[in-house]
C-alpha cells in the first residue's frame, strides 16, 4: 500500500507507479494531468487509462480530499475555508480576487512556531506540518469552489514554508510542473519570516517560485520583540541573504512585506531607517496596515500615518503599494476563522 495519496504523488512517484503496475511510462502524464490540471477527483474519470492501471490504483492507492468544516465569503469575493485533514487537524486556505487574476492562499502547517506576536496562528503554536497532498488538496478544495481558475498561489497561510522545507520544496514543483498544475513560476510566491538557513537552500536548489520576506521592522530592537526568529537570524544577515537571492536569481526582484503596526513601527523615522536598508536592492514593499483582532495588543496605523510612511519609501524610489485586507469582515486574516470556529464549538454554538 502506498502511503502517500495519488494526488500527493509528482512526475517521478507516478513514473514508479506505472512501473509497478507494469504499465507504460506514459500513463503517468495521463494521471498528472487529470489530477493536477483538470483536478478530478475520481479515477474513473481520468479518461485513457488501461484496465490494468486502474486496478493497480484501485487495489494500492487513494484520492485524499479534506472536509470543509467552514467558509466564509466576503461583499469584495474573498472567500475563505477551513478545511479539515484526514486527521481532523483543520488549516485555512483563502481565494482572493482581483482584477484579471484569483489569487489563493496556502497553509504549509497546522499552527506555527515562529511566534509572531502580532499573528494569531502564533497562538497556538505548533501542531504539525502539512503534506504536499494536503497542500495540493487545498488548492483543489479553492479550485472546486470557485468558478474563477486559480491563477497565483501564495504560500503564506498558517505556517511557516520554510520550517516545512521538504513538503513545501516538493508541492512548489509539482506546481510549477507545465505538464502537471501548470502555474508559472513567477506566480507562486514564498513567503518567509526569516528562517536564513533554508533561503540559503532555496538558492541553492533554486527552488521555482518568487521570494517573499516578512520584515515588519526597521531595527533589530523592534524586530526581536515582534518577531523572535530575529534574535537568530538579525535583519542584516536577513538581508544579505535577499541579496544573494536576487544575485543568484537574476535580479528578480523580492517583496517585502511589512505589518504596519500603530506606535510600534510606523514612524517617520521607521520609514527612513526602511529605505537605508533596502537602499539599491530593487524591491518591492507590501506595506499591510495590520488587520486588528480582539486579543492580540495591536491597533491599525491611522489612514495618514500610512500615507506619509508610503510617500517617504516612494520619494527613496521604492515601489511601495499598500495592501488592504481582503474580507475583513469574515475574519480573512491568518488564524481568524480557524480561532472563531473554534471557540464557537467551545460555547457549544
Amino acid at each position: 500500500m502506498y502511503s502517500t495519496p495519488l494526488n500527493g504523488m509528482d512526475h517521478q512517484q507516478l513514473l514508479a507507479l506505472c512501473n509497478a503496475a507494469g504499465v507504460s511510462a506514459v500513463h503517468a502524464d495521463t494521471l498528472r494531468a487529470g489530477l493536477f490540471r483538470h483536478y478530478l477527483k475520481e479515477l474513473d474519470a481520468i479518461a485513457e487509462l488501461p484496465l490494468r492501471l486502474r486496478r493497480y490504483l484501485a487495489e494500492h492507492c487513494y484520492m485524499f480530499e479534506p472536509l470543509c468544516t467552514a467558509t466564509r465569503e466576503a461583499a469584495d469575493g474573498t472567500q475563505k475555508l477551513l478545511l479539515s485533514m484526514a486527521d481532523g487537524r483543520e488549516v485555512e486556505t483563502v481565494l482572493i480576487p482581483a482584477a484579471g487574476r484569483l489569487t489563493q492562499c496556502i497553509s504549509t502547517q497546522v499552527g506555527c512556531a515562529v511566534g509572531c506576536t502580532f499573528c494569531l496562528t502564533a497562538t497556538a503554536g505548533l501542531t504539525r506540518n502539512l503534506t504536499a497532498a494536503e497542500m495540493v488538496a487545498e488548492v483543489m478544495a479553492g479550485q472546486r469552489l470557485s468558478t474563477q481558475k486559480v491563477s497565483n498561489l501564495v504560500l503564506m497561510g498558517m505556517g511557516e514554508p520554510l520550517h516545512n522545507y521538504d513538503a513545501v520544496a516538493q508541492f512548489v514543483r509539482m506546481a510549477s510542473d507545465p505538464k502537471g498544475m501548470a502555474f508559472s513560476p513567477n506566480r507562486i510566491t514564498l513567503s518567509t519570516s526569516g528562517l536564513v538557513p533554508a533561503m540559503q537552500r532555496m538558492i541553492r536548489d533554486e527552488l521555482p517560485c518568487n521570494l517573499a520576506v516578512s520584515l515588519n521592522a526597521s531595527n533589530d530592537q523592534v524586530r526581536d520583540t515582534i518577531m523572535p526568529i530575529n534574535r537568530k537570524y538579525p535583519i542584516a544577515q536577513l538581508l544579505q541573504t535577499v541579496r544573494d537571492y536576487i544575485k543568484v536569481r537574476g535580479n528578480k526582484r523580492v517583496l517585502i512585506e511589512y505589518v504596519l503596526l500603530a506606535g510600534i513601527n510606523d514612524s517617520v523615522e521607521d520609514a527612513h531607517r526602511l529605505t537605508a536598508l533596502l537602499e539599491g536592492m530593487g524591491c518591492t514593499v507590501n506595506l499591510l496596515p495590520f488587520n486588528a483582532y480582539p486579543g492580540l495588543p495591536f491597533q491599525r496605523p491611522s489612514d495618514e500615518t500610512v500615507s506619509v510612511f508610503r510617500t517617504i519609501l516612494v520619494q527613496a524610489n521604492i515601489i511601495a503599494v499598500v495592501r488592504e485586507s481582503k474580507g475583513r469582515e469574515i475574519a480573512a486574516a491568518c488564524g481568524q476563522l480557524k480561532t472563531e470556529v473554534t471557540e464557537r464549538r467551545k460555547s457549544g454554538l
